[in-house]
């Protein structure tokens, strides 16, 4: 059997998975993608294994990616029969991915803004009306 090394998330990933989830990223995609930062590639066995999350959420976290095209996926064939493992990497700089976050929390904050001097306006004319 061939050894492998597997990176484990040390506490500055812990410290970036929470902050990428504060911005709205789920905990598992900021997991793997913290994994995936430290990496040149990983299978699915391999976030699995290092990150503690099951396959399940590793598979829901890796199709947001791709879709987002964040991460690259490849399939490599197994020695014997099976199925081929997929293996990912990090298709975007991880800053061009913290400013889609950025991106959204920004258009987020312009229409809470918006709804507020709505709200100043119609109470201004409401204290008005009242006045009278």
């Amino acid at each position: 059997m061939k050894d492998s090394e597997v990176k484990m998330l040390d506490e500055n990933d812990h410290i970036f998975i929470k902050a990428l989830s504060d911005l709205g990223m789920s905990r598992n995609a900021a997991t793997t993608m913290a994994y995936l930062m430290n990496v040149d590639e990983a299978s699915s066995w391999e976030i699995e294994i290092s990150t503690g999350l099951r396959q399940p959420e590793v598979s829901l976290a890796m199709r947001l990616m791709c879709d987002k095209s964040w991460v690259n996926m490849r399939s490599e064939k197994k020695p014997g029969k099976g199925r081929p493992m997929k293996i990912y990497s990090l298709a975007a700089p991880v800053d061009e991915i913290i400013s889609y976050y950025e991106d959204q929390i920004y258009k987020e904050s312009q229409a809470t803004i918006s709804v507020i001097k709505k709200l100043k306006v119609m109470s201004k004319q409401v204290a008005l009306t009242s006045s009278k």
